[in-house]
């Protein structure tokens, strides 16, 4: 597996996703509808880069070399052998403000610290430690003392402002510098609710990550996952959602019935998930806006394991009918189920490839759990796991280029295979690791892990290399994570 390195571009090379340049000051803010952009410091013009048994199953499956013109490049294959190292200071404001998430001063400085978490987390960067910054005031935002940042060590800088415009939202303005060539490399401003402050400061992370890597953003994005608490033979089991990060974490169902699966709709406002209301295990959607539920399939039969298509218009799931496990899919809003698979056995974990073409599954149908790839419509089915052992919780990467899964023999582990079943490698070595869902930019897996003999799970997330693994906080134990779409 070999990871795009990731650069600090020269002026000659600075694409813009959207196929437009930056005007002076924001101009290029993200901003409502109608809305102007509040004054700011002037920016330099610079491009923007780029049941019984059956359940019983399913749930077991689960220095400064560089001359200015050059491209500084660090190669991350197979591993990152030295993280890039980059200064982030705390933000200053123009004019110091209450809000109702703190006064602008403070938010400056939590902004940077949101900001060092993402980039550090990613494993990619190493943000020099507080004691060797220097304190940035509102004239150095968009003129910065390279001098005193070459010193430091700092390959690059990131560094912007909070300001409190006239209808009570805040800007975050956020500037990326090549520290080594003395060049600006791209700058972005963002306009939230105070409420909403960590997400202007996610997209400042994104921002940077984007542009050094040639990577698509992915921090600002939310997690649903199943909470549990209580002893390992009576587990609650509530669904909870937060932040990649793990902040602002909130519950969304109260733990009466047991909850598996959650998985978000590609619009992020609705999720679907298994609940065993009334002791009977069948498919919901839970929606964001009003936390409403609403029964999909009004079958008697067992469903499980459903999961949205990538243009949101169909659930995948599977159903026990007369002994048998298939899978099935049905429109979102409900309706009549199509079975898309006939053979006796198993099939279970569906998951749509991101143009919607085809589906990975797992099945039993040749005496051991394995993975099969289909077309969309149930034809062409073929294996594509040929390894040692069995192979369960398949999902499809959103670029299309890998599929995730477990697999289980000597253990449980986190994988990853091409989409024909080539590449494998795996990913984590914990005695249980399981359930793995993907970053919106298909660079990190999240999964859950649980303990020898403590029936404890909490949530970890790995990258592609195998090398940058890490926890994910939640008040709780935590299982069957599912990433959500970039937010915008």
């Amino acid at each position: 597996m070999r990871l795009r390195p990731f650069r600090i571009f020269p002026k000659s090379a600075n694409p813009s996703p959207s196929g437009e340049r930056l005007g002076r000051g924001l101009s290029n803010c993200t901003c409502a509808r109608g809305e102007t952009p509040p004054p700011a410091p002037p920016m330099k013009e610079r491009g923007v880069s780029r049941a019984g048994a059956i359940l019983a199953f399913f749930i077991a499956a689960l220095g400064l070399s560089a001359p200015a013109a050059a491209q500084l490049e660090v190669d991350i294959t197979g591993g990152i052998a030295q993280p890039m190292p980059i200064a982030i200071p705390g933000m200053p404001t123009p004019s110091v403000a209450n809000t109702p998430a703190g006064d602008t001063a403070s938010l400056g400085q939590r902004v940077a610290d949101v900001v060092t978490n993402d980039l550090k987390n990613s494993g990619l960067f190493n943000p020099l430690p507080k004691s060797a910054l220097e304190t940035v005031t509102q004239a150095q935002t968009n003129a910065p003392d390279y001098l005193f940042w070459r010193q430091s060590g700092a390959q690059a800088l990131v560094q912007g402002f909070v300001q409190l415009n006239g209808d009570g939202t805040l800007t975050v303005g956020c500037y990326l510098f090549d520290v080594l060539a003395g060049t600006e490399l791209t700058r972005n401003g963002f306009i939230v609710q105070p409420r909403e402050w960590r997400s202007g400061a996610h997209k400042c992370a994104d921002l940077a990550y984007s542009r050094l890597t040639g990577e698509q953003p992915y921090f600002n994005s939310k997690v649903v996952y199943v909470s549990e608490t209580g002893p390992k033979t009576n587990r609650t089991k509530r669904l909870a959602m937060m932040d990649q990060d793990g902040a602002n974490h909130r519950f969304l169902t109260n733990g009466q019935t047991i909850v598996l699966t959650p998985r978000f709709a590609p619009k992020d406002q609705i999720i679907t998930f298994m609940s065993y209301t009334a002791n009977r295990p069948r498919i919901y959607t839970y929606s964001l806006d009003s936390g409403s539920t609403r029964l999909v399939v009004d079958l008697p039969n067992m469903t499980f394991a459903p999961r949205f298509s990538p243009d949101g218009r169909y659930i995948v799931f599977s159903m026990a009918v007369s002994g048998n496990t298939d899978i099935y899919r049905v429109a979102a809003g409900g309706g009549r189920p199509e079975r898309l698979t006939t053979s006796p056995g198993i099939d279970t974990g569906a998951s749509y490839s991101p143009d919607g073409s085809r589906i990975v599954f797992e099945s039993d149908r040749s005496g051991t759990q394995q993975l099969y790839v289909m077309n969309a419509d149930g034809s062409n089915q073929n294996r594509i796991s040929f390894g040692g052992g069995r192979y369960a919780t398949p999902v499809w990467s959103p670029r299309g280029d890998l599929i995730a899964f477990t697999r289980i023999g000597g253990g449980f582990n986190v994988g990853i295979m091409g989409v024909d079943g080539s590449g494998e490698k795996i990913l984590t070595n914990g005695w249980q690791d399981e359930g793995p869902s993907w970053s919106p930019n298909g660079r990190v897996i999240m999964f859950f892990r649980t303990g020898q003999g403590s029936g404890k799970a909490d949530l970890w997330s790995v990258d592609l290399t195998g090398v940058n693994e890490r926890p994910v906080p939640t008040p709780l134990d935590g299982s069957d994570p599912a990433w959500g779409p970039l937010l915008p």
